[in-house]
């Protein structure tokens, strides 16, 4: 069964602020995270256990292919919601109280 694949609104601002501040480092490079984020989360829908888990087992993260970032996400019956597009070097967890 594929689940259904949502975004916390924090997590799709965060997203497009990266993909904003990348294309305005060399136009182009937005559009190249914008792909490996998208191949990230395309396969986490497809094998939602692939993520490594958190600590406490709430979320998983799957590593952003060429890029310093991380998908954070909730795996749920019918669900896998995307927390957080996360930086590797901001703050840690910053995301867990996002419902």
């Amino acid at each position: 069964m594929t689940r259904t694949l949502r975004n916390l609104k924090a997590a799709s601002k965060e997203f497009s602020a990266a993909v904003r501040w990348y294309e305005e480092q060399r136009p182009g490079l937005g559009g190249e995270f914008f792909d490996a984020v998208v191949d990230a989360t395309s396969l986490i829908q497809v094998q939602p256990e692939i993520g490594t888990p958190s600590r406490d087992g709430r979320t998983r993260r799957v590593l952003v292919q060429g890029f310093p970032y991380q998908v954070v996400y909730r795996v749920s019956a019918d669900e896998i919601v995307i927390v957080a597009i996360a930086h590797l070097k901001r703050r840690p967890g910053y995301w867990r109280k996002r419902k």
